[in-house]
């Protein structure tokens, strides 16, 4: 009996009360009152946060220091727990997230609601987000995944507001702007690319003219390195047994590797980037046809190729694709089970190296390697299959029937589109 009534539930209450059970247990780490082993991660919250809190309210950004490299919009989120004036800075912060937290899963579970969508994608963000310890209510990037799924579940009928929330998140952490990589060609491109231009140069231009320093992140981010964590480090790691000088430290806010040939594996780094920006582009010139769900998929695998070639993959990195895989999810026939798989699995291999094991990787060793390896391979194969489903559904797309649901879909979509 309590089998036949458990089976009765709607999955959409299993999953709040799954999401209730995780984001405690998510609060009681941060707050302390449980603790996680490895690494203080909430520091960054409670110092650095808040030193830039008490800057930015003096009516300028914090430009003279070397760790402020965001854009002009991350001021909102620091400034965000001045929402709440009756709690301390770092609990004001962590309960703005909870709060940002619970909007994804509100907006996936009313998204799940609509023909051919399901559930998945809400498990996804309900169980990516806590594999990522309490790193995920410690920095700030949950709110800029907040709005790019935002993003992408209005853009499908709306590509102006696509527009506006992608450079609204683009202010905040300028990934979200990726959003744009899968829209239609045509008129759909034009209004949410254009609406784009228009709303972040007129943010930019305002940060700019109201707060000095709006500008300084760019000369921070151009002077960062190579961080222990990304795939270029590898060569590092292996280097530093064969007899490398150089050395790890504490350099423009992360733990980079300083010394002879770092700028050159930079370097190499930024042109694999490029390369992913130049396939991106082949992509959007080649692509025949956009099935439902192009506009997450394109999206969530333009961020896996950025994310995956970028000189530094900080370990909150892996809430924005949580975020996207869940919106890629939704769609029952959607093709990026796979990858989506692979990103959850990267999460919790990411906790193990940050913060758990964290000493192992600064140190290089076999473990701290091991665990580099596992989750950059896992991301490295999660986008080169994030890829190839994109370009074979787009490009090479399966013949489907004129009158299939699949294609009636499509079509309904586009028609709302424009």
């Amino acid at each position: 009996m309590a089998a036949r009534a458990a089976s009765r539930v709607p999955q959409p209450l299993w999953a709040v009360g799954a999401f209730a059970a995780t984001r405690a247990l998510l609060l009681l780490w941060v707050l302390g009152a449980l603790p996680f082993p490895g690494l203080d991660v909430t520091g960054d919250v409670s110092v650095i946060y808040h030193g830039w809190y008490e800057v930015l309210r003096t009516g300028r950004f914090p430009g003279s220091d070397v760790t402020w490299q965001y854009p002009p919009g991350a001021a909102l989120a620091v400034l965000s727990p001045a929402l709440l004036p009756f709690l301390a800075y770092a609990r004001a912060f962590f309960a703005v997230l909870f709060a940002a937290d619970a909007l994804v899963l509100g907006m996936l579970l009313y998204a799940a609601r609509r023909p051919g969508r399901s559930a998945r994608g809400a498990w996804v963000w309900v169980a990516g987000v806590p594999l990522l310890g309490p790193t995920a209510y410690a920095r700030y990037d949950l709110l800029a995944t907040a709005v790019a799924v935002a993003a992408l579940l209005a853009g499908v009928r709306r590509p102006r507001v696509l527009g506006a929330l992608a450079a609204f998140g683009a202010l905040l952490k300028v990934w979200p702007v990726l959003v744009l990589a899968g829209t239609r060609r045509g008129r759909a491109t034009v209004r949410s690319w254009g609406t784009a231009a228009l709303v972040g140069a007129g943010l930019l231009l305002t940060a700019w003219a109201a707060l000095p320093g709006a500008l300084a992140f760019l000369r921070f981010q151009q002077a960062r390195g190579t961080e222990v964590e990304s795939l270029g480090a590898l060569v590092l790691h292996a280097a530093r047994h064969l007899g490398w000088p150089g050395e790890v430290a504490l350099h423009y806010g992360s733990v980079e590797f300083l010394g002879p040939h770092v700028q050159l594996v930079s370097g190499v780094a930024q042109v694999l980037s490029g390369l992913a920006l130049g396939w991106l582009l082949l992509w959007r010139r080649l692509a025949g046809t956009w099935p439902p769900g192009t506009l997450a998929d394109a999206a969530f695998t333009a961020v896996l190729l950025f994310t995956t070639t970028s000189r530094v993959i900080s370990p909150q990195y892996m809430v924005w694709l949580v975020g996207l895989a869940a919106v890629c999810l939704l769609r029952r026939t959607g093709p990026m089970r796979a990858p989506a798989l692979m990103v959850l699995a990267a999460t919790l291999v990411t906790t193990l190296e940050f913060p758990v094991w964290f000493g192992h990787v600064v140190a290089g060793d076999a473990l701290g390697i091991t665990l580099l390896c596992v989750r950059n391979g896992l991301l490295v194969a999660a986008s080169v299959t994030a890829g190839v489903l994109l370009w074979r559904r787009t490009v090479r797309p399966p013949r489907h029937r004129a009158d299939s649901p699949e294609c009636v879909r499509g079509t309904e979509e586009l028609v709302d589109s424009h």
